[in-house]
């Protein structure tokens, strides 16, 4: 897949202190969950996981549900699922060591295995827990996602992922739960109901490429870089840009391009980086 690919034609689219966690982890993880408190301004049932976030972005506000069209948020939340087990000091990639491999010929190893207590990551967790020898950031997408010929590794597969997800969303009273009749079949769906929270989601990410754009990924929160390049990925950031004039439109575009063309190699050499992060990428952009 092109990295810049999904810009090339504008659409109209409407509008945890336990045993085995060191102190580094635990400040770290409390850290980012301040971060996401302060950004939110809200209480912690409103604080959004990447992939609550990505799913939320592509879904159709009163209708409930994905478009039929997009078959590329399935493995784009599994993405996320990966970023979110490194960003909280669960997985990382295996040392360099003498040869230096590229980030997608490097296994992502197991760090420490306490439970998150988000049922989707904590089942991650545990195959990835269970898998010997390790594999790479690849296969784990495609092993989540059930996109395996090995019919070995489909007990990995995570099902009805999108579902899970909305109750998360339900649940925190963001969505609600709705069955709508087609033609065929009846289809549980969740409209949305509190525009508050999509919206401030949406302006956040504008920001991070408009008003608050920094120019340099390295400087960019991390959490916000995966949630662009995955929304990207899974094709529903075009329904955060959509209510931006032409102007605004073309620049966030622009910037969001240059973070897709960037050498991600390189940038998981830098420090204080997350491989895991920049392996996710590149295996989006392979």
């Amino acid at each position: 897949m092109n990295r810049s690919e999904g810009f090339v034609k504008r659409r109209n689219v409407t509008r945890e202190n336990s045993e085995g966690v060191n102190k580094e982890e635990q400040n770290n993880e409390k850290r980012s969950n301040h971060e996401e408190e302060v950004d939110d301004g809200d209480s912690k049932e409103t604080r959004l996981t990447l992939m609550e976030e990505v799913l939320l972005l592509g879904l159709k506000d009163k209708e409930g549900y994905t478009s039929f069209w997009n078959d590329c948020i399935s493995s784009g939340l599994r993405g996320c699922i990966l970023i979110e087990l490194g960003l909280r000091g669960r997985v990382e990639l295996e040392k360099l060591g003498m040869r230096r491999r590229s980030l997608l010929a490097r296994k992502l190893v197991l760090k420490h295995d306490t439970p998150i207590g988000d049922v989707l990551l904590d089942e991650a967790l545990k195959h990835l827990k269970e898998t010997d020898p390790p594999e790479s950031v690849q296969s784990w997408i495609e092993y989540l996602s059930g996109e395996t010929w090995n019919p070995l590794k489909l007990r990995y597969q995570l099902k009805n992922v999108r579902e899970r997800l909305a109750k998360n969303l339900v649940e925190k009273g963001v969505l609600t739960t709705e069955k709508q009749n087609f033609l065929f079949f009846d289809m549980t769906t969740h409209p949305l109901t509190d525009n508050i929270t999509k919206s401030r989601l949406i302006k956040k990410i504008q920001d991070a490429v408009l008003v608050k754009w920094v120019n340099n990924p390295q400087q960019m929160d991390k959490r916000m870089l995966a949630l662009i390049f995955l929304a990207h990925a899974s094709d529903v950031l075009e329904n955060a840009f959509a209510p931006l004039n032409d102007d605004d439109y073309e620049l966030a575009t622009k910037r969001v391009r240059k973070l897709l063309d960037l050498n991600f190699e390189e940038e998981a050499n830098k420090p204080n980086t997350s491989d895991v992060l920049w392996a996710v990428f590149a295996a989006f952009t392979k």
